[in-house]
């Protein structure tokens, strides 16, 4: 299960996703997440389905790399699916217990999770496009003019870069500690639910210990290669807007417009 997480994990290639200058992506992803809460018709939900699988294509990464981001959240999604199906009034087409199953509630159910499964994978893109150093100077960009009013863009764009990148390391640091725990007689599949809260403290313990580790180290070799924070500091890579980012404005606007149109004379 824990294998299965791919929050925060880049995946190296030269597609016209991982060519993008990393603010466009950012902003093209807020573009897409405003598309899909707006615009709730089939049609339009058909098309920003379309849309997404596209980009899977374009970005290169394996489908199955896609399909473990979702599957860490199937529970969210089976839950979300049926307090749906089950809370929403209209004409039952069955009945279990005392609910009323209703074609409304299924129509609104599957909307809502096809809404959340669009949002996985779009936000999956970003990462898995996008290295944490490119991320990390794009966010700064993006907030540079809030610092006229005292937010601390770098160091903000750093905590939340840092905090996405080791999501991996700590899970594959959680994954080695169970496995090492099984290997000694630890169960945490069975018993009642205050044993298996209990079985959980000797994770949490070593877990704790080697991300404070890892966090001392991390702060250590910044020291050593003189980091003093944002004031100052120039990038080597400089971001740029190219060709293929005015392309990917261009195509999002006309999609946008499609969708707009699409609502505006009732499809």
């Amino acid at each position: 299960m824990l294998t299965d997480i791919t929050i925060g994990q880049y995946f190296p290639g030269a597609s016209l996703l991982h060519r993008l200058d990393p603010r466009t992506k950012i902003i093209l992803l807020f573009l897409f997440i405003i598309d899909i809460f707006v615009f709730d018709t089939p049609l339009s939900y058909g098309l920003l389905s379309l849309f997404t699988v596209s980009l899977i294509y374009f970005s290169q990464v394996p489908m199955r790399m896609m399909i473990k981001s979702i599957k860490p959240l199937w529970w969210i999604l089976l839950f979300t699916f049926l307090i749906n199906l089950c809370s929403v009034s209209g004409e039952a087409f069955a009945h279990i217990w005392i609910f009323a199953l209703t074609w409304e509630g299924l129509r609104q159910a599957v909307f809502i999770c096809l809404r959340l499964i669009l949002l996985i994978l779009l936000s999956s893109l970003l990462t898995f496009t996008t290295s944490p150093l490119a991320l990390t100077d794009a966010l700064e960009n993006l907030m540079g003019p809030f610092k006229r009013l005292g937010m601390p863009a770098h160091e903000l764009a750093m905590m939340m870069t840092i905090a996405l990148r080791f999501v991996p390391t700590l899970i594959e640091e959680t994954d080695k500690i169970m496995k090492a725990q099984k290997s000694r007689g630890s169960d945490f599949s069975s018993g009642s639910l205050l044993h298996r809260v209990k079985s959980l403290i000797p994770i949490l313990v070593p877990l704790f210990i080697s991300a404070f580790r890892r966090a001392d180290e991390l702060a250590m070799a910044m020291e050593a290669r003189c980091y003093r924070g944002g004031v100052g500091r120039t990038q080597m890579k400089a971001l740029r807007i190219t060709t293929i980012d005015y392309v990917a404005y261009g195509a999002s606007l006309l999609f946008a417009c499609t969708l707009v149109g699409l609502k505006v004379i009732g499809i």
